[in-house]
C-alpha cells in the first residue's frame, strides 16, 4: 500500500512541476508570423525558472502558490455575508482505515477545502522517538504514540494531496498531554514555543527520520504553511496563543464560542469551535465528535450498537440546526471539529459526511478551510465586522442586510489580505 501512495503522490508533484517548466511558442498560435525569416544566429528564449525548490534534506519543497486558494474580496455595501463553514480533523493522518484519503474526496465532490491538523509525531518512526523531547516528560513519550514507515508514507500522500487540492495543513503538536502531571495546559509561553518548534521540524524532516529518501517531498515550506492550530484537549490555550503570535500564527481554534460572528485576541483571529443544539437533550453541544460521544456513550468508543444510529443522527441533526440558525440569521461562520475515528461504529464519520453533503453545495455556502476563513476576514472593512458582531446567536438584520452594511466603510488595509499576526 506503500508504494502506490508513493508513485500516485510523485504523478501529482510532477504535474505542478511540469506546468511550471511549460515553454512559450514562437507566436501567438505557435507559428511564425507569414514572411518572416528565421534567424539561425538567433538564441532561443530561455525557458522560465521552475517555481520548485527543495527545502532542507527534502522532505518538504517550494512549489509556488498553492493551488485553488481563492483570493478574498471585501464585502461591498449591503451585501449578505457568505455563510462560512470550516470542517476541520484533529491529529489527522492516513491508517488502515483509510478516512483521510476518504474525506479527501467527500470534499472534492462537495466543493469544499478543510484544514487538516496535523499530529508531528504521526511523521515520526518509533525506533526514532527519543528524538521527541516534550516539555515536562521525558524523551521519547506521547501519550498517542508514533508511527510506522508506512503510516508515515500514507500520511505524506494524503498531507501532498490535500495541499494541492487547496485544503490546509495545520498542526495539533505531538505528544498529545492533557491534564494534570505535565499536561498542556500547565506549560508556559516558552515551553509552548519548543512545542511548536519540535512540531515544525517532525514534518521538514519526515524522509531523513523514515528513511524514505526517495519518496517525493510536501509541496510547502511548512515555516510559511503553518499558521494556526488546535491545542490537545483544548487546554493551555492562553499560554498557547502568546507563543503562538510571537512565531507569525494568525489563528486559534481551541476555545468554545457561541455562533457570532469571530474577533481578534492576543493578535489571533480566534476560530473556536461552537455550541449548536443537541437534539434530545435541554443543553447545547459543542461542535466536536469527541464531544457528541462523551455526551452519549461516556467515555466508551464502544458502545451500545443498538444507539450508534441514533446517536448518529443526533450529532447531523444539530450541526444542522446550527447551520440553519447562522445560515438564516447573523451568518456567522460555524466551525466543525473532528477526528479521523470511527468511533460508536463509526456514526460520527457518518454524520459529518452527510452535514458535507447537504450544506457544501447550497447557494451562498463556502466550506472552506481555516486559512481561507482568516484571509477573508482580514481583508474586510473592520467596521462592517464589528457589525457583524453586534448580531446575536441566529438573529438576522431587522431591517434586512442592505441596510445593516451600508456604513461607510474604512479605507482597505494596505498590502496584500492575510498578514501574519507578528513577523517570524
Amino acid at each position: 500500500m506503500a508504494a502506490t501512495h508513493r508513485i500516485a503522490a510523485g504523478t501529482a508533484l510532477a504535474a505542478v512541476c511540469a506546468a511550471s517548466l511549460a515553454g512559450c511558442a514562437s507566436g501567438s498560435d505557435g507559428s511564425r508570423q507569414r514572411g518572416q525569416v528565421a534567424d539561425k544566429a538567433a538564441k532561443p528564449a530561455p525557458a522560465p525558472k521552475s517555481a520548485f525548490r527543495l527545502i532542507g534534506d527534502g522532505s518538504t519543497a517550494y512549489t509556488g502558490a498553492q493551488p485553488h486558494l481563492p483570493r478574498p474580496e471585501r464585502l461591498k455595501p449591503g451585501q449578505r455575508p457568505p455563510q462560512f463553514v470550516v470542517f476541520s480533523w484533529d491529529g489527522a493522518g492516513e491508517d488502515g482505515q483509510r478516512l483521510f484519503s476518504h474525506f479527501r474526496q467527500v470534499a472534492k465532490a462537495n466543493n469544499a477545502t478543510m484544514t487538516y491538523f496535523l499530529s508531528g509525531v504521526y511523521m515520526l518512526p518509533e525506533d526514532k522517538r527519543d528524538l521527541y523531547r516534550p516539555p515536562q516528560h521525558s524523551p521519547g513519550r506521547s501519550d498517542i504514540g508514533f508511527n510506522d514507515r508506512e503510516g508515515i508514507a500514507a500520511t505524506a500522500t494524503q498531507l501532498r494531496l490535500a495541499w494541492l487540492e487547496g485544503n490546509e495543513i495545520g498542526t495539533h503538536f505531538n505528544g498529545h498531554f492533557c491534564g494534570r502531571g505535565g499536561g498542556v495546559g500547565e506549560w508556559s509561553v516558552e515551553e509552548w514555543k519548543n512545542e511548536i518548534t519540535q512540531a515544525k521540524q517532525f514534518v521538514k524532516t519526515w524522509k531523513t527520520n523514515a528513511g524514505l529518501r526517495q519518496a517525493a517531498p510536501l509541496p510547502f515550506d511548512y515555516d510559511k504553511e503553518l499558521i494556526g492550530a488546535r491545542t490537545p484537549c483544548l487546554e493551555g490555550r492562553q499560554n498557547f496563543m502568546k507563543a503562538a503570535r510571537e512565531m507569525g500564527f494568525r489563528y486559534d481554534t481551541s476555545g468554545v464560542n457561541n455562533q457570532v460572528w469571530p474577533k481578534k485576541e492576543h493578535g489571533l483571529w480566534d476560530l473556536s469551535m461552537q455550541l449548536v443544539p443537541f437534539p434530545g437533550h435541554s443543553f447545547e453541544q459543542l461542535t466536536m465528535d469527541y464531544n457528541f460521544m462523551v455526551n452519549q456513550s461516556g467515555t466508551t468508543t464502544q458502545g451500545n450498537p443498538a444507539k450508534h444510529d441514533l446517536w448518529g443522527d443526533q450529532m447531523r441533526d444539530g450541526l444542522l440546526l446550527g447551520f440553519r440558525r447562522a445560515y438564516d440569521g447573523n451568518r456567522a461562520p460555524l466551525i466543525i471539529g473532528n477526528h479521523f475515528e470511527s468511533w460508536n461504529g463509526g456514526t460520527y464519520m457518518r454524520a459529518v459526511e452527510e452535514v458535507i453533503e447537504q450544506v457544501c453545495t447550497r447557494p451562498e455556502v463556502r466550506c472552506v478551510s481555516f486559512r481561507q476563513l482568516a484571509d477573508w476576514l482580514d481583508a474586510q472593512d473592520p467596521n462592517a465586522l464589528q457589525r457583524l458582531r453586534t448580531l446575536k446567536v441566529g438573529e438576522a438584520p431587522k431591517q434586512g442586510w442592505a441596510s445593516f452594511l451600508t456604513a461607510r466603510p474604512a479605507p482597505a488595509p494596505k498590502g496584500a489580505p492575510g498578514a501574519p499576526a507578528a513577523k517570524r
